[in-house]
């Protein structure tokens, strides 16, 4: 996140708690978003959509966040499952680098 961010402050603030973050609008509803349809897919509507469109937020852009937040929640409970252990947050600073 850090490379991709260049903002060490707001990826500090986005690991204690997006919440709080100082995020702006269309960011803050992309983030609520993904958090309801991880946690509670069955609670999105339509009027989440339309939020995400008076944000900016194209039906493309929406399906991109669905299949990402899709994708990784997917790829979670498959790590987990199979009892595959998830890096450490130490290694953040190295996203995107080769590991061996």
């Amino acid at each position: 996140m850090r490379r991709l961010l260049r903002d060490d402050t707001l990826v500090d603030q986005l690991l204690r708690n997006y919440l709080t973050a100082e995020l702006d609008a269309p960011d803050r509803v992309m983030l609520d978003y993904a958090v309801m349809i991880t946690r509670e897919p069955w609670a999105a509507g339509r009027a989440d959509l339309d939020r995400l469109r008076s944000a900016g937020f194209s039906d493309r852009a929406i399906l991109d966040l669905n299949l990402v937040t899709g994708y990784y929640a997917f790829v979670n409970r498959l790590a987990a499952g199979l009892g595959v252990p998830l890096e450490s947050t130490k290694s953040e600073a190295t996203l995107g680098e080769k590991h061996d």
